[in-house]
């Protein structure tokens, strides 16, 4: 599932794409594909307005429209691409938005294909993003996310450290190889109790944090499965899809383990339980 440094890639590359250009009409190919409204109201909605901002909040994609919100959640196979010219319907696209020419072409229409082979994808339109996004964490990017902010909200759970991180409501945009990335540099075990880490640990946390997501998306994050592609951080990562392979830091052959029903990475050295 694509994370932060992915969804701000696709973001950025959409951005000059989309800036301006106007939904001519929208083809609705799976009706569950839309979470909100109806796929009918959807249709009617969305004809006409034009995009005027195109950003991310946790793992969403961002549409701001004339007077509504485009939202897209990719979830485990959702892919986002403009198209150019009359196309011809693939069998996994499942929302086909015609866009009004680009500025300065006259005739060239293009349209903003969501294609997702496993259905599990979502997309809302709606007048407030906060309708979708209210229960969402903090940005771990933005000013508000600090070091304090961190052992303050540590320590008002008891809970293990990779399954809270997973938690959307906790801290939003990181996913399974973010937190794997951001505990191992900061030589945390992914079992460790949140309510027991002391505030230099916090700290140290938060910088990993800060400073693996800050590099994922300086190389526009990483490419896996068959979906997400372009980005080169999975050739950069410490401990995620390593198993077996030596520790960055310590030459320790990297484990896998199952926390909370997901694949997790660690160096039984660096993150000692």
């Amino acid at each position: 599932m694509p994370e932060l440094p992915e969804v701000e890639t696709i973001a950025r590359v959409l951005r000059p794409q989309l800036m301006g250009r106007t939904v001519l009409e929208a083809d609705v190919r799976w009706a569950r594909t839309v979470a909100f409204p109806s796929a009918k109201k959807f249709k009617e909605l969305i004809r006409g307005q034009q995009v005027r901002e195109v950003s991310r909040r946790g793992k969403f994609l961002v549409l701001e429209l004339s007077t509504l919100h485009l939202l897209f959640h990719l979830r485990m196979s959702g892919d986002l691409s403009i198209k150019e010219g009359k196309i011809k319907p693939e069998k996994h696209d499942r929302l086909i938005l015609t866009l009004s020419p680009a500025s300065g072409r006259r005739r060239a229409r293009s349209s903003l294909v969501f294609n997702d082979t496993r259905k599990f994808g979502r997309v809302w339109l709606t007048e407030e993003t906060e309708e979708v996004t209210g229960k969402l964490g903090p940005e771990p990017l933005q000013s508000g996310f600090t070091p304090q902010w961190l052992y303050t909200a540590l320590h008002r759970r008891h809970r293990q450290l990779k399954p809270l991180f997973l938690d959307q409501t906790f801290l939003a945009g990181l996913g399974n190889i973010y937190t794997d990335e951001s505990l191992h540099k900061a030589k945390l075990h992914p079992l460790a109790l949140s309510d027991s880490v002391t505030p230099e640990q916090a700290g140290t946390l938060h910088k990993a944090i800060r400073t693996i997501l800050q590099e994922a998306v300086r190389r526009n994050g990483a490419s896996f499965d068959w979906v997400y592609r372009g980005g080169e951080f999975q050739n950069h990562f410490r401990v995620y899809g390593r198993e077996g392979k030596a520790c960055p830091v310590c030459g320790t052959a990297i484990q896998r383990l199952v926390v909370g029903q997901r694949g997790t990475h660690i160096c039984p050295n660096c993150q000692r339980e």
